[in-house]
């Protein structure tokens, strides 16, 4: 028999029982007598019947299949993150439908109203900004929406992260502490919450209590790349600054090589202390300081989250904040 052409029909007939009783041993009821259940498992193995979950979804109203965006495939960040996803998805029996939305607004609606179409269960959404656009989309899916590792400004949608405004007052509070009074805030878009509202004001927050003024001239924005970083290492000299704190790892691996390729002695000229603590962290020389974040650990709470509301189990935060840390390293005294 074709096993492409096997369905629960021809497994029911082979075994001599009724079409409900294949379903109740496929789906793990306990209410089949122990030999009627071998004597199913027996041609399921023999005729290599695979349950349609497209199927099963029509039937139960679920594919137990949740939807993962992604805005960069290649960011460590974003990557560790869905690992974690996937080793609590796996545990709760859920696949993934990975998608990368490459950081581009269209794509990202375009990506929700495809994972909408193929009526995922839930939805765990990375990326650091969401439009009032974004959240209408959200509200079409009528899934649960889990955004991890990211930030809503209104608290309408459970997430999970650290605190990011905390975080970043310790880090640059660290560098003032060793003399640094021109300290330069390197990251993305201010269009995005994550850099607005929560980075920049623990930036603003440690100059504060320092009693240091703020000056936007040692603010400086641009994409989360290497080569950003390379170019912004002549801008960070002109300014005068002597220490950088930047908000991916990837863009603190070019400013600190721009930096030393222009002879600048990293950290005995210049200090940088980034954000993420990925694999960049330990790739340069010197290696970087950072803060730390439990990222496998915010993927793996998210998924957990996610399959609470797809169950409609109580919660008790819409917001679950993890601890994060300081690690020190050489590019920093």
């Amino acid at each position: 028999m074709d096993k492409q052409t096997v369905t629960i029909y021809d497994v029911a007939r082979e075994a001599a029982v009724s079409m409900a009783t294949v379903s109740r041993v496929v789906n793990g009821n306990p209410n089949v007598k122990p030999a009627t259940r071998q004597k199913v498992l027996d041609v399921i193995d023999q005729l290599d019947y695979r349950p349609n979950a497209v199927a099963r979804g029509l039937a139960s109203k679920k594919t137990t299949t949740i939807g993962v965006i992604i805005p960069d495939l290649t960011n460590s960040y974003f990557s560790e993150l869905a690992r974690g996803i996937d080793d609590v998805a796996m545990m709760y029996k859920y696949n993934i439908i990975l998608t990368s939305s490459d950081e581009n607004h269209d794509k990202e609606m375009q990506v929700i109203d495809n994972l909408s179409a193929k009526q995922v269960d839930g939805i765990i959404f990375m990326g650091n900004q969401i439009t009032d656009e974004l959240r209408t989309a959200f509200d079409r899916t009528h899934a649960p929406i889990v955004l991890a590792g990211s930030v809503d400004p209104k608290h309408q949608v459970p997430t999970v992260n650290i605190d990011y405004v905390a975080a970043v007052t310790e880090a640059v509070s660290n560098l003032i502490n060793r003399g640094n009074k021109r300290i330069a805030f390197v990251t993305g878009s201010m269009d995005e919450s994550i850099n607005r509202d929560y980075r920049l004001k623990g930036y603003k927050q440690a100059l504060s209590e320092a009693r240091i003024g703020f000056d936007d001239g040692l603010v400086f924005q641009t994409d989360y790349s290497y080569k950003a970083g390379y170019k912004l290492a002549k801008a960070l000299q002109d300014v005068k600054a002597t220490a950088a704190f930047v908000g991916d790892d990837e863009l603190a691996a070019g400013v600190l090589n721009g930096l030393t390729d222009a002879g600048i002695r990293v950290p005995e000229d210049f200090e940088v202390i980034t954000s993420n603590d990925t694999r960049f962290t330990e790739m340069t020389r010197p290696r970087m300081s950072s803060i730390t974040q439990p990222l496998y650990d915010i993927g793996a709470v998210s998924m957990r989250l996610l399959t609470k509301l797809m169950n409609n189990e109580s919660i008790n935060e819409q917001t679950v904040v993890l601890p994060y840390g300081l690690k020190k390293r050489t590019s920093t005294k």
